[in-house]
């Protein structure tokens, strides 16, 4: 690959870390709020995975700002990969302890639909911005970028099980 197709890829990789940043935050703050609103732990939860994405997210983008330099390329992807699994053990850890929590209070949140449509927003966003993370990490061979983009395939999955749960409450109670 050429420096100015790597050059041209590198944006790509950047403009996707800022709208995942950008729509994490966003999907955090909702979702902590519809959550704290209706009672749902789940929500509340769903908003702290947004914030772990958002913290990849910078990782990523630290990393593709760090680019530039061929001979430090290879040790920056490697701290970043680091970086990137801590983060996807916070996130394994986090929803461990949500579970748990969540069966051991058996409380019963009330019907959330903004929690609703933010979870099928996300449910269509998440696997798209997935996808294109793959598609630029291959092409600049980045196993952080890669790792990144797998985290955001989990951030969707979270989503459709959050939509089911919310839409379950909402039609069984």
């Amino acid at each position: 690959m050429t420096e100015d197709a790597r050059a041209i890829a590198i944006t790509q990789g950047r403009n996707l870390e800022y709208l995942t940043v950008g729509w994490n935050s966003l999907e955090a703050v909702i979702a902590v709020g519809f959550g704290l609103l209706a009672g749902s732990i789940a929500l509340v939860g769903f908003g702290f995975d947004s914030v772990i994405e958002v913290s990849s997210g910078m990782v990523l983008m630290w990393r593709l700002h760090r680019d530039s330099d061929p001979g430090r390329r290879e040790q920056i992807e490697a701290r970043a990969l680091k970086l990137v699994g801590i983060s996807f053990l916070v996130l394994a850890a986090y929803v461990a302890y949500d579970a748990v929590a969540s069966l051991v209070r058996r409380e019963s949140p009330e019907v959330s639909y903004g929690g609703m449509v933010l979870a099928a927003l996300s449910l269509v966003i998440m696997p798209a911005l997935a996808r294109a993370k793959r598609r630029v990490a291959a092409n600049i061979s980045s196993r952080a970028l890669h790792a990144d983009a797998r985290q955001t395939d989990i951030c969707a999955y979270l989503s459709a099980i959050l939509l089911g749960g919310l839409l379950l409450n909402a039609v069984l109670g």
